[in-house]
């Protein structure tokens, strides 16, 4: 089967690296960026590789019909909603403009790029939806309340998405990268902190994640090939047939395992005060 990959947000980090590992896989590629001759400079191999640049904001209306419109165009069959950033701080210390924008780039503008695509897919009753998620999707950590909850949103959707289209043909697949090495953490926005939470948990989690900054063990090109794998089905690809979601990481993982733990003994605890909230027999 032959693929073309349209990836929203192609610029950098995560998205080039998928960008390039569809090319060397054989794949056509539709590579979104906001500035494409910026984007081409800087990832000088997409292009030269047989990848074409897309001017693409997923935070403005015109996105949908930019994706349609490339979707037809280009045969597009695999949407990649890579585009995104992390807002990181304490939720009380952002504007209401902040708050508003992390949702528009993170969750609303993955819907529009699917409204778009979901038309061309239909019609040719195939097609495959990545939204790349995040181990923030799974758990919301201090300091990053309104990227969990752009991300939380993201796979409520996408799990909605997933029965919802699969009479069309249409695979959803959330991917749930951990922390890897690229730019991803020096190109979000803050940390924002006040001085009421220095010293807090959320100065704690902040402090940490840019320690690490560069000394992530997650291996983008590495990653990027397993997506390519998993939409493909080949490879290891296999594995990850009619299943929703692909942690990517070691801490990807042990986050994912965490959290069917934690929500397990949660709801083990409550059992009896949910089973006595009816009405009885």
């Amino acid at each position: 089967m032959s693929y073309t990959w349209l990836i929203t947000g192609a610029s950098s980090g995560l998205g080039a690296a998928i960008a390039l590992a569809a090319l060397n896989a054989g794949h056509s590629v539709v590579a979104g960026a906001r500035n494409p001759i910026k984007a081409s400079n800087s990832n000088p191999e997409i292009q030269q590789k047989g990848g074409i640049w897309l001017k693409l904001d997923v935070s403005t209306p015109e996105a949908e019909l930019a994706v349609a419109k490339a979707a037809r165009e280009h045969g597009v069959n695999v949407l990649v909603n890579n585009a995104g950033y992390a807002l990181r701080g304490a939720l009380e210390d952002f504007s209401e403009t902040e708050i508003h924008d992390q949702m528009e780039t993170n969750f609303f503008g993955p819907l529009r790029t699917i409204k778009g695509a979901l038309p061309h897919f239909r019609e040719q009753k195939a097609g495959t939806i990545v939204n790349i998620s995040s181990t923030s999707g799974m758990t919301g950590f201090p300091g990053f309340s309104l990227y969990a909850a752009s991300k939380f949103a993201l796979e409520g959707a996408s799990e909605a998405l997933y029965g919802e289209l699969a009479p069309f043909g249409i695979r959803v697949l959330v991917i749930q990268p951990g922390a890897f090495r690229t730019n991803f953490q020096g190109a979000g926005a803050g940390p924002n902190l006040s001085n009421s939470y220095v010293g807090t948990t959320v100065d704690a989690v902040l402090q940490r994640v840019i320690g690490n900054g560069g000394k992530e063990r997650g291996d983008p090109v590495r990653a990027a090939n397993a997506i390519v794998e998993a939409v493909t089905y080949h490879g290891d690809g296999e594995a990850t047939r009619d299943l929703l979601r692909l942690p990517l990481g070691e801490d990807a993982l042990a986050r994912a395992k965490a959290k069917v733990d934690d929500f397990s003994n949660n709801v083990d605890k409550v059992k009896h005060i949910a089973q006595s909230a009816v009405y009885p027999e």
